[in-house]
Formats: structure tokens, sequence, C-alpha cells
């Protein structure tokens, strides 16, 4: 099966994590990717991850210095689809290299650009770096006050009130920022660079023209803060303010009987506490929180409570062997799975009969497991086309192709440009939950596409609490009773209208409703339907999913949390995490690609990825042997200061944190003579000021990681006139500022829509719009098979079915 990109030729110039991750996934679906180096090397060619990130490309070795391979380098874009650069602002143009003048000779060229700090700043872009200046390394536990108050300029509410065990938290047991293990700033900005070379493949399909592709680490660090870098006027609306984003609440880890740790999200006291009260477990579906009038709420006074059962759950927990708890969850149908090593992933039987982990034969490792195909289309199942190939490898064979191509000519370009977003004229359906699914349709609504959203009936609770926010901007809101037959008929003529259909549900849901994809494409074939789950195809397919639990499996809060160390090292779930986000990311690329293919055959298909596939892209920097052993890499300081002496964090005296980024040989030879062996005492006997000068003299990649950063971000006029960040009143909490567009497309710009979505806004234009009177419609609110915001006249008011 030829995969989606068949034919696709890509030239891969970027170094570091972003750009050659943006590549690979190109490749695994079918594209010709030709990987680029220069002769004196790649400055990060000893990354392990490069075993992963440059799989299935050729590699050649050309020199722009020289006018002959210069030569044959623009021979090669004249007949590429896309490049990817990573080099620092202005390098490309010295060379002449730039989007500007490569588009004179292949106007269809789609030229994807990744920098540290965006196209005018030329910063050392390393990724901790932006970590740190970003502020996202305070992010990663969050503030004792929590997100919102801490955007706001507010104090702990509840300072005093408990007393916060260190154990039941996340964290080091130390103040000041975390650097963990994940690659946050970069992964951010490998979903965004490769979202945007979708979209811009599609909109060729419809313009004839390329277009220049913009993401930086910053932009990638925005997308991972999108959920505790929100700002509104009015936190203290109800229902918009939670515990979850904050310090001070545990977050569901438990150790077991063991010593394996677990994590329950949210964690439910009835299941664990009748579940584990004999000598023996005892889990049914009735314990599950669906039907458990206890559970904890979501608003900001329920850490109160949390910080009381936190030891009375941890007691519980202890009873059992992690094993026996996991399937209990399952039988229970509760949210709970263990925190592993990235190695026990990779060799995990379910993940690797799904293929979204997969072995592959180094020439100098042998065989070893690593991430494998992470989103699927029915016509494109996807292939790792080979390891990585050695430096020049290929030189000889790629000179030889570029030496038979014609000279390069300029080239007039179709004048086809519209100004508006990739997919407009793209009518979506949204039927997704929570995270997820929703966050992955807010980004084709960042294209330009209309999305509507169908919403419950009582869905208003989860709509006002400010993580909802973070995925619902620019949708219109249906809001529709399907256990009722007209609510049902209603949705079906809504669908019939739409190119695409996305959700989270888990599949049963779906058939029980009709809504699956087998019910729904013979009577709609140009139909694009993505489904998104938690977890891999198997028996774990259907089990309730998230961010945390995705991440327990794929070794994201193992590596982060540095268990391997053991001592207190606990398990960490990062606030900024790109597993739900991740995912949906991961849904917006494979609807891309399946609507570039319908522009080719006038036929719909099947999309699916998982939460625990972005999860395993989070963790694909290692890999590990077939029968579960380790290949040798960095690990973590268990203080979470980063690695070793020459890429952490280290603390000044005045209490400023600095991050240093001492890559090359020569950066540490400096470090030294500045520093001596016992660099922190050097760092604590100086000042932060004082400390980033002699850095910068010495020629050291540093910054200060910043704890005011995130209150200075919507202040940033440049981020808002790029729209990398958004602002907007809304009707419940005022003024609100998010982040905004974390890739630019140069032609088929971005779409900044409505502010998230009211339940029922639309639902009555809706209806009107597929044909319903208003005396029907009115007959169908008064049946309660819809909700209208406002509302209409004798509409009944809708109670919470959870009784939050």
């Amino acid at each position: 099966m030829a995969g989606v990109l068949d034919g696709i030729k890509v030239l891969d110039l970027s170094w570091g994590i972003a750009g050659p991750m943006t590549g690979m996934l190109l490749a695994d679906h079918g594209a010709d990717v030709t990987r680029i180096e220069r002769p004196e090397g790649d400055p990060f060619a000893g990354m392990l991850g490069y075993k992963v990130w440059h799989r299935g490309k050729k590699n050649a070795v050309l020199d722009f210095r020289t006018v002959i391979d210069l030569g044959l380098f623009k021979k090669l874009v004249a007949d590429a689809d896309v490049l990817i650069e990573s080099m620092r602002p202005g390098k490309m143009k010295e060379f002449g290299l730039d989007f500007e003048q490569l588009t004179k000779i292949n106007p269809k060229l789609i030229y994807c650009s990744i920098t540290g700090y965006g196209d005018d700043d030329d910063r050392p872009g390393y990724d901790a770096l932006v970590a740190a200046t970003s502020g996202l390394q305070f992010e990663q536990r969050g503030w004792a006050e929590g997100a919102l108050n801490h955007m706001a300029g507010r104090e702990d509410p509840f300072a005093g009130a408990v007393e916060i065990d260190p154990n039941h938290v996340q964290g080091a047991n130390r103040e000041g920022p975390l650097h963990v293990a994940s690659k946050w700033p970069s992964m951010g900005a490998f979903f965004s660079a490769l979202t945007g070379i979708s979209a811009a493949l599609f909109a060729r399909e419809r313009t004839g023209r390329g277009q220049k592709v913009s993401t930086s680490l910053q932009q990638g660090a925005m997308a991972c803060g999108s959920g505790v870098w929100q700002r509104a006027e009015d936190i203290d609306a109800q229902g918009f303010n939670t515990w979850i984003m904050g310090s001070s609440s545990p977050k569901g880890h438990f150790k077991c009987a063991d010593g394996k740790w677990l994590h329950n999200w949210v964690p439910n006291p009835r299941f664990i506490l009748e579940a584990s009260k004999g000598d023996t477990l005892d889990a049914s579906p009735d314990l599950s929180v669906q039907n458990d009038p206890d559970r904890f709420g979501i608003g900001p006074e329920e850490l109160l409570v949390m910080a009381h059962y936190q030891p009375i759950l941890a007691d519980a927990l202890k009873k059992f062997n992690c094993d026996d708890w996991v399937k209990a969850a399952a039988d229970g149908n509760m949210t709970m799975q263990p925190c592993r090593s990235i190695e026990e992933s990779l060799t995990d039987p379910l993940l690797i009969a799904d293929n979204c982990v997969t072995t592959v034969e180094d020439p100098e490792l042998g065989p070893i497991n690593q991430v494998g195909i992470t989103y699927r289309l029915t016509n494109s199942q996807g292939a790792i086309q080979g390891p990585t190939r050695p430096s020049g490898a290929d030189t000889e064979e790629v000179k030889a192709y570029a030496d038979g191509l014609p000279e390069p000519t300029v080239q007039s370009a179709p004048s086809s440009i519209t100004g508006k977003g990739p997919l407009d004229g793209i009518r979506v359906l949204d039927l997704g939950l929570a995270i997820a699914g929703p966050f992955g349709c807010q980004l084709l609504a960042d294209m330009g596409a209309e999305v509507i959203k169908m919403n419950t009936l009582w869905d208003s609770y989860w709509h006002r609490c400010h993580i909802a926010y973070m995925a619902n901007r620019g949708k219109k809101s249906f809001a529709v009773m399907l256990k009722n037959p007209k609510g049902m008929e209603a949705l079906k003529k809504v669908i019939a209208t739409c190119d695409v259909v996305q959700h989270n549900m888990r599949y049963p849901a779906t058939e029980r409703l009709g809504l699956d994809y087998a019910s729904l494409k013979e009577e709609f074939p140009h139909l694009i339907y993505c489904h998104s789950r938690g977890f891999e195809e198997g028996p774990r397919k259907n089990l309730p999913g998230n961010d945390q639990t995705g991440a327990c499996l794929a070794g994201v809060q193992h590596e982060d949390g540095a268990l391997y160390a053991g001592g207190d090292t606990h398990p960490m779930w990062s606030l900024t995490s790109l597993g739900d986000t991740g995912n949906g990311f991961l849904t917006a690329v494979g609807i891309c690609n399946a609507l570039m293919e319908r522009e080719r055959t006038g036929k719909g298909q099947f999309v699916d990825t998982s939460i625990v596939n972005a999860a395993l892209l989070n963790t694909s920097y290692a890999v590990a042997k077939p029968d579960g052993s380790g290949v040798e890499r960095e690990r973590l300081n268990p203080d979470q200061t980063g690695y070793g002496d020459y890429y952490r964090l280290y603390e000044c005296g005045d209490g400023v944190w600095i991050q240093l980024a001492a890559i090359t040989a020569e950066h540490k030879a400096a470090l030294d003579k500045l520093a001596g062996d016992d660099k922190i005492a050097y760092f604590k006997a100086g000042t932060g000021d004082g400390s980033i000068k002699a850095l910068a003299k010495a020629g050291i990649p540093a910054a200060i990681s910043d704890p005011e950063a995130s209150r200075k971000l919507y202040e940033n006029k440049d981020y808002k006139a790029k729209n990398w960040t958004a602002e907007y009143h809304h009707p419940y909490v005022g003024k609100l500022e998010q982040i905004g567009l974390t890739y630019n497309l140069s032609d088929t710009p971005g779409v900044i829509g409505s502010t998230p979505l009211i339940v029922g806004d639309y639902t009555k234009a809706i209806l009107e719009e597929v044909g319903y009177s208003e005396d029907e419609i009115l007959a169908m609110a008064h049946e309660t098979a819809i909700l209208c915001d406002p509302p209409l006249p004798g509409q009944k008011e809708m109670e919470n079915p959870w009784g939050l």
C-alpha cells in the first residue's frame, strides 16, 4: 500500500529534535526524504534520538560554500515538494537559500523554517534555554496558588489552610524550576511544524502554490503552556477555576505493595477504598467514577478534600501489587495505569502488535525497538523505510540524481492567493470529549475550517471550566440529545453537510449510536472520519484513557521523575504535557492528509491515532533492545536540575536560577575554566546577573530561568501582532487571553476565531440551515431534544446529571 505522501520529495536540512522528527513522520507515510548534512558534521550527531528521528531518510553531505554543491542543491530544490531547515535566522539567506529566493525556482515548494525564537531573534535556540526563558521550567509542577491565580497576580487562597506533605506532591523536594527529561519546546515545535506542512500540502492541492511554514521552539513552548497560560479578567466566574493546574494538589500517584508506582487520574476514593477493603482486590463497574456521587469535584476548594484523602488512599494502594490494581481498574472501568520505564514501554507486546512500537535493524546497534507508526489512514497504514543511514552514505547517489536534473529557472507562480486559512470551506463535526478530541478540532478551526461542536444538553458545567477553554475556541455549539430520536435525526442532517467527523469517544459508544464509521460511510462516502483513542488497538483499546495514563505507559512520567534513580523520586506528570494536545495535533495531521487525498480521489477514509502514540513520540529520544535491556543514554539528575554538569540548572546566591547549555567541547572547556570543578559552589557564590554576564563573556550559552515569563507573556506586542497570542471578550469571564497560533503560513494564514464556545450558541442557526422551521425548533426545545443559547421561550433548564 502506497503511503499518502508517496511521491512527495523532502529535503531535510534540520538538526536537533523538531526538524528531524518532522522529516521522520513524513517518511513514515511514504515521502522520499533526503537528509542534507554539512561537511563539518551535525553538532548533535551523538544524540541517541537520531537513531529514530533520521530513520528512513537518504543521507548526503553537501558543502554550500562550493559553487558545485550549491548548484546541485538548487537543482534538488527545484525538484522538491518540501524543505525543512532549522538554521539560525539569516543563515539560509547568506547562501541564497531563503524562501524568497527558492520559491522563484519552485513556486510549489513548501518551505518549513524552525527557529529558536522566531525569524527576527537569533538567540541560541537550545531546548533547555527556551524552556528557561519562556517560563516553562516553572510550569512543570506549577504554582502553589494555581495557574489562573498566578496569571492574575493573586496569592494562594489556601495558604496555611492545609499542610501539604511533600511526599504527596510532584517534583524534587526543593524550591525553583524543574528541568525534566521531556524536550517540551522542541516537541511543541515538532507537532506544530508537522501540522503546518500537512495543512500547506492540502492547500497546495487547491491553489497550486507552495508557501512558507514558520514555527519556533518559543511557539512550541507556548503550545505546551496552552493549558496553564490563560489569563482571564474574572477568574472567580462560576465554575471557571479549578485545583488541577497547581503544585499543591496531589496528582494521583501512588506506590503499591511491590514498590511500583501507578497513576489514578482523577483519584477515585470510592473505587480505591471499596475495592481494597478485603484481603483481595474486588472491583466491578459499579465502583466507577460514573457511579460515584462522592468523587472529587474540580473546584479550587476540593484541594482541601484531596489533602485529607491522599494519605488514606496511599495506605489502601499499598495493600496490593501494581499489576493487580491495574487489572482491577480495567474491570472497574477506571483510569489507572503503571508508571513504567521507557524500556518496558518499548517492549510491550500490545504496543508492538499495534505497530506503534517497532523494531528497526540499526547498522551500529543491531535490532532496536523504537516508536513506530503514530497515526494511520485507511489508505496509508504507514511503514518504516529503514534505519538511520550513516553520514554521507548516499552522497554519490544524490549528487548523480541532481546532476541529471535540468538547471533551475525562474518560474511563474499561480496567482490563486486567497488570504484565507488552508481549510477554508471545510466543515467539521466535533463529537469529542474533554481535551484530546476537541483540541484537534480547535487546530482545524485555527486553519479556517468551520467547526461545529456537538454538545450534550448538560455540557455547560464542563465548558465553564478553564481547561475546556483551551480546546474550544472558534467553534459553533450544537447542543442535542442523541437519545431523543429527533435529536439524532437532526445530527444526521448536520453530518450530511460535513467534510470531517472527529471524536475521541470510546468506539463501542459510537457503534451503539450508529455514529461509527461503518454506519456512516455508506451514506456519506466523502466523509473523513477521525477517531482518537486513549490507547493502542488491542485489549486496552476501549479502556478509559487520558493524558496521564498515556504518559505512564510510554515512560514519560518515569523518565521526567527520574524514577530510575530510586530514593525519594516520584513520577512526574508535567502540567505542560503533550499527550492530549499532542494527540490533537496528530488528528489534525491525519485529517489534512486525508483531505489532500480526497482532492485527488473524491473519497473519504478512516483516520486513527491515540494519546499513547503521542506520548511515545515524546519519549522517542530513547530506544531499547528487544530483550528489554536499555541502550546507554544520558539520564536526568535525580533532583531534576538537568543532565550532568554542563546542560543543567544552577542556583545562584540571590535565588536566581540559570540554565546552561554547554553543548560543544569548546563550551565545556570554557565552563571548566570559569567555574572549576565545584560548579554548584561557583554559582552559589555569585549573583544571577553577574553569572550571566560572565557566561556570556566566556561564550557559554546560558539563560535565566524566568519565573515571571508567563505573567509578561500577554504584554508582548510582537506576539500579538504575529497571532502567537489571542485576545477576546468572553461573556462569562470578560477579557480572555490565550495562546494563539503555534505555526504561521505565508499564503493561507491561520485564523484566530471566536471566543471559546457557549453551549447551544449556534443550535438554532444550524437547525434552520438544515431545513427546520421555527415551530419545529421550538417543539424540539420543549421536548429537551435540543438546547439553545439564548434560551428559547419555554426551554427547560438542564441540570447536570452528575450533580456537580
